[in-house]
C-alpha cells in the first residue's frame, strides 16, 4: 500500500515536473509577457476597454495602446530608462557587494559551523533549522554549505543523514523569507512591490525593512515547526540508516565536520564585537533628539535617512565584520582580496541582470497601458462581489502564490510577474503594499521545498544521493511535503494572529491599511 502511494506520488511529481519544463525560461517568459502586453494594449484600446475610476468619480481608466506611433516612440526611448530605474536593481547590486566580502572571508561558513557544531545534541535539529533560516542572509550559502553538512552531522550522531538534510533544507528554503537579519531578498522584493504600488500611488515608497518585524518573529516559528516535523514525521518515516550506503560512496563525516580553528573563533568574536559597536553607533544616530539619521525636517524616525539608506547600511554591516574576520583568519590579506570578493559576487549576477532587463520592460509596459489598474479594479470588484473585501482575501492569495511557486521557483521572477496584478488589486481593498508583500512571502517560501522547479532542487538531490544512490525526486518531495504543509498552515495562522488579532505592524514604518 505504501509502495502504491509512493508510486502515485512519484507519477504526480513527474507530471508536475514535465508541465513545469514546458514553461519557457523566466527571461523568455518576461519577454513574451512584455510583447503580449504591447499586442493586447492595441486590442484593448480598439475595443474601448475602460472601467470607472474609483478614486475620481465621473472619470474612467482607459486602456492605452502601445501599438501606435506614440507607443513605439515611448518603447524605444524608454528601454534603457526602464532598466536603469528599475527599483530592485541598484539595491541588490549594492547589497551583494557586502555579501561577496562575507563569502570570500569565510565568515558565513564559519558562523554556520559554529551554530551547528557548538549546539547541544538535544538541540541539534533546532540548530540546523535555525542555521538554515539565518543562512538566507548569505544567498546560496545555505544550500551549498549547510544542507550537505547537516547530513554529515546527523550521520556522525548515529541518526539518518537524510533527516538532517531535510531539517536544514526546510530552514534554508522553506523558511526562505524568515530571518533575524535583513538580506538581499528584502530590498529586492520591496523594490518590486514599490514599482507595482506606484501604479496607484506614484509617490509611494516601500522600504527594505517593510517586513522585518514579522519575518524576525517568523524565524522562531519556522524553527519550532521544522524541528517538530523532523522528530514527528521525517525521522520515523526514514527509519534506521544503513551505513553501508555511506561506505560505498566513500563518505566520512568526521573529516567534513572540522571544528573551528582558534583563528576562526577569534575572528568570530571580533566580528561580533565590531557588529555590536556598529549597532551602538547606529542607535546614537536615531534615538537621541536631533540624531543625524532622523528626518531632518520632522525629526521622525519614519521616512528618515535610516530607512531610505538601509541598503547602504547592509553593505557596511557586511563589509566591516567580514573584513575583520578575514584579516584575523588570513583569508583577507590586502584590499585586493576584498575587491576580488565583491567582483565575484557581481559575476554571479549575470543571469539576474538579464532577467531584470526584461522584467523592467514588462512592468513598465504594464503600467503605461493602464492594464494593471484596469485589472486591479475588475479584480477588486470581483472580490467585493465574493464578499472577500476583508482579511479573508489573504487566504486564497497566499495559496495562489504557493501554487504559482510550484511552476516558477524564482522569488524575484514570480513577484515581478504577479506583483503588478495583486499589489494594485489588494491596495484597492485598502490593504498596504507592505502587508501584501508579507503575505506573498509566506506562499512563496512554503512550497520551495517541494518543487523541482526550484533552482537548487537538483543540487539537493545530488547531495542526498551521496547517502543513498537509490534516491529520486519522489523521495525528496515526499520527505519535504510534511514541512511544506506544516509551514503553510502554521504561518497563515501566525499571519492572521500577528496582523489582525494583535494588530502588530509587519515591519518598520508600515501599516496594515492605506487609510486607517
Amino acid at each position: 500500500m505504501a509502495k502504491a502511494k509512493k508510486d502515485s506520488a512519484t507519477r504526480f511529481l513527474k507530471s508536475l515536473e514535465y508541465l513545469g519544463n514546458l514553461l519557457p525560461h523566466p527571461v523568455s517568459l518576461f519577454f513574451l509577457m512584455a510583447v503580449g502586453v504591447v499586442l493586447f494594449s492595441g486590442l484593448a484600446e480598439w475595443w474601448g476597454l475602460r472601467v470607472p475610476n474609483p478614486e475620481e468619480p465621473g472619470s474612467d481608466i482607459v486602456a492605452i495602446s502601445l501599438l501606435s506611433a506614440d507607443g513605439f516612440r515611448r518603447i524605444l526611448t524608454g528601454l534603457v530608462r526602464n532598466f536603469v530605474n528599475f527599483a530592485p536593481l541598484g539595491t541588490v547590486l549594492v547589497a551583494m557587494l557586502g555579501v561577496g566580502i562575507a563569502e570570500i572571508s569565510g565568515l558565513f561558513s564559519s558562523l554556520i559551523r559554529a551554530i551547528v557544531l557548538l549546539a547541544p545534541r538535544q538541540l541539534m535539529t533546532s540548530a540546523l533549522v535555525f542555521a538554515g533560516v539565518i543562512s538566507n542572509t548569505a544567498s546560496e550559502m545555505g544550500y551549498v554549505v549547510l544542507v550537505p553538512m547537516a547530513g554529515f552531522v546527523f550521520l556522525a550522531l548515529g541518526r539518518h543523514p537524510l533527516a538532517g538534510m531535510a531539517a536544514a533544507f526546510a530552514g534554508v528554503s522553506g523558511g526562505y523569507s524568515a530571518n533575524l537579519f535583513i538580506g538581499t531578498i528584502d530590498p529586492l522584493l520591496s523594490g518590486i512591490t514599490e514599482e507595482a504600488a506606484r501604479m496607484l500611488q506614484p509617490e509611494i515608497e516601500v522600504n527594505a525593512l517593510a517586513n522585518w518585524y514579522f519575518m524576525f518573529a517568523s524565524t522562531f516559528l519556522v524553527t519550532g515547526v521544522g524541528t517538530w516535523v523532523t522528530h514527528r514525521f521525517v525521522e520515523p518515516t526514514l527509519g534506521t540508516y544503513n551505513e553501508k550506503f555511506a561506505e560505498k560512496a566513500g563518505v566520512n563525516s568526521q573529516e567534513f565536520l572540522k571544528p573551528l580553528t582558534s583563528r576562526e573563533k577569534l575572528g568570530l568574536i571580533c566580528a561580533c564585537a565590531s557588529l555590536v559597536v556598529m549597532i551602538f553607533l547606529l542607535v546614537l544616530t536615531i534615538v537621541p533628539e536631533g540624531g543625524v539619521l532622523r528626518n531632518p525636517e520632522t525629526g521622525s524616525r519614519l521616512n528618515s535617512p535610516l530607512l531610505s539608506g538601509v541598503v547602504a547600511l547592509i553593505f557596511v554591516f557586511f563589509l566591516i565584520p567580514s573584513t575583520i574576520f578575514g584579516m584575523i583568519t588570513g583569508t583577507i590579506k590586502s584590499d585586493r582580496d576584498i575587491i576580488d570578493g565583491m567582483a565575484a559576487s557581481m559575476s554571479k549576477l549575470g543571469l539576474y541582470l538579464v532577467l531584470v532587463f526584461f522584467a523592467a520592460q514588462f512592468v513598465s509596459f504594464f503600467a503605461w497601458t493602464n492594464l494593471g489598474q484596469i485589472l486591479a479594479v475588475v479584480g477588486a470588484d470581483f472580490l467585493i462581489w465574493l464578499r472577500l473585501d476583508n482579511p479573508l482575501v489573504f487566504l486564497p492569495f497566499i495559496l495562489i502564490c504557493g501554487f504559482v511557486n510550484l511552476m516558477l521557483g524564482s522569488a524575484s521572477a514570480q513577484w515581478a510577474l504577479t506583483a503588478p496584478i495583486f499589489v494594485p488589486m489588494l491596495m484597492r481593498l485598502n490593504f498596504s503594499p507592505e502587508l501584501i508583500q508579507a503575505a506573498y512571502r509566506i506562499g512563496d517560501s512554503c512550497t520551495n521545498i517541494i518543487t523541482p522547479m526550484m533552482s537548487y532542487f537538483g543540487l539537493i538531490l545530488a547531495f542526498a544521493a551521496r547517502f543513498d544512490r537509490r534516491i529520486g525526486i519522489g523521495t525528496i518531495v515526499s520527505m519535504m511535503l510534511p514541512y511544506s504543509v506544516a509551514f503553510l498552515l502554521s504561518w497563515i495562522a501566525f499571519f492572521y494572529l500577528w496582523v489582525f488579532v494583535l494588530n502588530l505592524p509587519v515591519g518598520i514604518g508600515t501599516q496594515t491599511y492605506l487609510q486607517p
